[in-house]
């Protein structure tokens, strides 16, 4: 049973914290979308996508992180988690953005985890308890 609560704490901690993200990067979006372009000037990604980039990540952390945090459909969450992590490192290392990488192969290993360890996911509403 420990592994199950443990399991549920640190699935819904992700959630939060996925969840937080979106939804303070809703509120400001075309700011944060603007922040990114520039941050990425120096990157050879082609500005378009590195602004539509911007613009769907909120609602993709907000999604994801919803999901954790009431454990639904939490297969595919994690994995949509994991790949964004994916995107995000991808995205980080064009810019040489070594710090933001080793935050985020924290993720990357949480996700792990999550992914690795769904059978202790019990205590969610895709589970039958």
């Amino acid at each position: 049973m420990h592994t199950k609560t443990a399991y549920f704490f640190l699935r819904v901690s992700m959630g939060i914290n996925l969840l937080g993200h979106g939804l303070v990067r809703l509120v400001k979006l075309q700011d944060f979308a603007s922040g990114m372009m520039k941050g990425f000037e120096t990157s050879w990604l082609p500005q378009p996508m590195v602004q539509l980039f911007g613009i769907t990540l909120p609602f993709f952390e907000f999604l994801i992180g919803l999901l954790l945090m009431i454990g639904f459909k939490t297969r595919i969450a994690t994995i949509a988690g994991a790949s964004l992590i994916v995107l995000l490192l991808f995205g980080s290392s064009t810019v040489e953005n070594w710090e933001a990488m080793g935050i985020q192969m924290i993720y990357a290993g949480l996700f792990y985890i999550l992914i690795s360890r769904i059978d202790d996911n019990a205590l969610a509403l895709d589970r039958k308890n």
